[in-house]
């Protein structure tokens, strides 16, 4: 089942708001991820952001009828959506849709709906980099977070102007992410810490060799990401694997050896973890192994080891 199921079985629902911005195609690919989260998600569109990503696109890929203003989806829909949501994310956010909802603006569907909801509302940034430096929008930004408003980003990097300075939405496996971090504050793992160890350890022969094995990790990392989702406080001391492994929902703290490892694992922090997976048996020889200068090839403790 999956984590996001109300317990009458009926998937968590997300309304999913999408301004006028080029990165609006993004918003495809995170509804997509809310998808698979296991989300059920409604796409409220501006009108103006229709011109980026068409209705039908919406349409086909939630299999429900898309609205972008109050008078044709029968009068009350803003009420509806936002009394049947358990969060509202607006990817991309553009300044224009910013300072409307700073100023309490209901001009279309989504900011009516934004205005009438009572639950978290996510806001993900993505404007020129003036734009976002401006006074005006900072200000709103500011508003919005007194309110109340989670906002993801903006990132620095390349712009569709071709300039490069923040203003780029967040990528949307962080929103997502940020998004199953808000909701599982009522999962039943939640204000527990868990702290599991992954990958494989290098332990130094001596300066240029070391003794190594081929764990990905990959497990450990789906066990991660499901208690995060759970509402868990999750951490991952992680040994030489690969990035895209890495769960954005937890803490990631490299270990290349043994030692590192031990060095995370018994620290003051990390002894009040309500769960601690890990390996001992890497923790006992790997001090005796270490020569200080490099191992001729023909060397008698190169065999011995």
């Amino acid at each position: 089942m999956s984590p996001h199921l109300k317990p009458e079985h009926k998937p968590a629902h997300i309304v999913l708001g999408v301004s006028a911005g080029i990165a609006a195609y993004k918003a495809v690919y995170l509804l997509r991820l809310l998808q698979k989260e296991g989300f059920a998600v409604s796409v409220v569109p501006t009108p103006a952001s229709l011109e980026f990503v068409g209705k039908a696109t919406w349409e086909g890929l939630t299999q429900k009828r898309v609205f972008t203003d109050v008078f044709h989806g029968g009068g009350a829909d803003h009420v509806e959506l936002a009394r049947h949501c358990e969060a509202v994310v607006i990817a991309p956010a553009t300044a224009d849709l910013i300072a409307r909802v700073a100023h309490g603006q209901s001009n279309d569907l989504l900011s009516t709906t934004v205005l009438a909801s009572s639950c978290p509302v996510i806001v993900a940034p993505a404007m020129h980099t003036q734009m976002w430096n401006a006074s005006a929008t900072q200000d709103n930004i500011k508003t919005l977070q007194e309110r109340g408003f989670i906002v993801v980003g903006p990132e620095k990097g390349d712009l569709a102007s071709g300039d490069s300075g923040a203003g780029r939405m967040s990528e949307p496996e962080d929103i997502a992410a940020q998004v199953s971090r808000i909701l599982a504050s009522s999962g039943e793992l939640f204000g527990k810490k868990i702290i599991v160890t992954a990958g494989g350890t290098r332990e130094a022969l001596d300066p240029v060799r070391f003794l190594g094995n081929r764990s990905s990790g990959r497990q450990e990392s789906r066990l991660l990401k499901e208690a995060a989702r759970r509402g868990a406080d999750v951490t991952l001391v992680a040994s030489n694997i690969d990035a895209s492994l890495l769960p954005r929902e937890c803490t990631v703290i490299p270990a290349s050896s043994a030692a590192e490892m031990h060095s995370v694992l018994f620290r003051k922090d990390s002894s009040r973890a309500t769960l601690s997976l890990w390996r001992r048996r890497s923790l006992i020889t790997a001090q005796r192994l270490l020569r200080p200068r490099k191992i001729k090839k023909k060397s008698r403790a190169l065999r011995r080891q």
